[in-house]
């Protein structure tokens, strides 16, 4: 998109949010049947007047958010944030966004306006071909930017999964640096997505697998388990090529201190790979600041489509071989572990995220996010810790220092997926039951059954009174009230 189309949008996207606040006031004295600039919010082409803009496309929300709270900055506003989400204006309330969380607006329009104006082939020297490179190549730019690295240290592709797979086969394979004897560190209690490629990659190349476990979970039955910085310093040595880890347990909502962990790893000469997709809907990523060299995260969890991205650092790359064709440039992480894997409509339109978002660890709109989901998360973490029948696996504070706003927990005398179903079956509220793909965590160190746990994972979108709502709803089931 060139510099004068973003000027355009950016005018209208900031007169749509002061139309967005008149209504919210206007909604809160009058109801919208009595007053016709809200009644011409559902009417596409009386709002398409008032608004003095383009023609939206059929995603476009046309419907007013319903109320929310505001969180600790005047900047942000719930109501806002929830108009940029078509899917929001749904009878469905989302508390399984650690699954997925609902996709921008803007996402959704431009990769409409991708597949309609730009579905070629990328490289191409005609006009359309041109326009499809740039904007595949602005979102490298953009997602680059995102966590703080260089567009030539940032791959996209299918699923964290997938890229973690192709990462474990670069550093593996001809030319490995690794040997016989070497060995890997690899937490015990994260998803699997950041385990399996590892314990495959050791049983390849004959490396031994050592497990980080929780140090106080190995002791007894704990309900907070950590991974600790002085843990790992008792398995590292002189021979430890690799430690892989969490910033944010999908399960627990733990935060890990990722740098703390980095020098541990750095200081015996090990490479560190992370996976941050439960961190990076909730919290702005600065690699260079955390000093990772891998870091992976998922952006159809972060508000945009379903794809993901890899950083690799420009030292880390150099112990990596390309899996692309032999005849193929391998000058950037994208040439060694694309492999074509994220589709071309998906990908350019990450660029979207990124603007609503925006990056950086000291920017308003983050401060303001986890200010709000501090809010979200400690009105739930109140209600379930003044249970004695609740147990909540993490930490129980709401600390946003220590956790993120991915909360789990188990009722007395309810199977976890009972309790759900049970809830869904007359309510509107969304949220789950499982292991979540950390069947480690689950089973081994929590000791959990089958079902797991119950999980709510709220976002900055959720209101607080979505929050009481499901608070009441609980206690309905668990309570057999009528």
């Amino acid at each position: 998109m060139d510099h004068d189309a973003r000027a355009q949008n950016a005018g209208e996207g900031t007169t749509r949010r002061r139309y967005l606040g008149l209504i919210s006031i206007i909604a809160s004295f009058c109801p919208s049947s009595q007053h016709p600039l809200l009644q011409s919010v559902s009417k596409p082409r009386s709002f398409i007047l008032l608004i003095g803009r383009r023609r939206p496309s059929q995603h476009t929300t046309s419907h007013p958010a319903r109320r929310g709270s505001m969180a600790g900055s005047d900047d942000y506003s719930v109501d806002e944030a929830r108009a940029q989400f078509p899917a929001l204006q749904q009878q469905q309330v989302f508390f399984d966004n650690a699954g997925g969380s609902q996709v921008l607006g803007s996402v959704v329009d431009s990769i409409r306006d991708y597949f309609t104006t730009a579905n070629v082939q990328l490289g191409a020297s005609y006009a359309v071909g041109q326009r499809a490179t740039a904007r595949y190549d602005a979102a490298h730019d953009a997602g680059a930017r995102f966590v703080n690295a260089r567009s030539d240290e940032v791959v996209f592709g299918p699923s964290t999964t997938q890229l973690l797979r192709n990462l474990s086969l670069a550093l593996g394979g001809p030319g490995s640096r690794l040997r016989p004897g070497d060995d890997i560190v690899v937490s015990a209690i994260d998803h699997e997505a950041n385990v399996a490629p590892w314990v495959d990659l050791a049983d390849r190349h004959d490396l031994v697998l050592k497990w980080w476990r929780p140090a106080a979970a190995a002791a007894a039955h704990d309900t907070n388990p950590k991974l600790l910085p002085e843990d790992l310093a008792r398995l590292v040595g002189p021979r430890t090529r690799l430690v892989t880890f969490t910033h944010a347990s999908n399960i627990l909502g733990t935060i890990t201190d990722v740098r703390a962990v980095a020098d541990v790893a750095h200081a015996v000469g090990a490479l560190v790979c992370v996976d941050g997709v439960a961190y990076a809907p909730h919290r702005p990523i600065d690699v260079a600041a955390l000093g990772v060299d891998f870091y992976c995260f998922s952006w159809y969890k972060t508000y945009g489509p379903h794809v993901a991205m890899l950083y690799a650092g420009w030292a880390a790359q150099t112990h990596l071989r390309s899996l692309g064709h032999f005849f193929n440039p391998s000058a950037t992480l994208a040439d060694k572990l694309g492999l074509a894997g994220g589709s071309y409509e998906l990908c350019q339109a990450v660029t979207h995220v990124v603007d609503y978002l925006g990056p950086g660890t000291g920017s308003e709109k983050w401060r303001a996010i986890e200010a709000h989901e501090h809010q979200l998360q400690a009105v739930l973490l109140d209600f379930l810790t003044a249970r004695p029948d609740v147990t909540i696996f993490g930490v129980a504070k709401p600390d946003s220092h220590l956790r993120v706003s991915t909360v789990s927990f188990a009722v007395d005398g309810w199977d976890p997926k009972a309790l759900v179903e049970a809830v869904e079956k007359d309510t509107r509220f969304a949220f789950r039951w499982g292991a979540f793909y950390s069947n480690r965590l689950v089973r081994d160190t929590l000791r959990l059954g089958p079902n797991g746990v119950v999980r709510v994972s709220m976002v900055h979108y959720n209101t607080l009174d979505e929050v009481k709502g499901l608070i009441k709803a609980l206690e309905k089931v668990i309570d057999g009230k009528e």
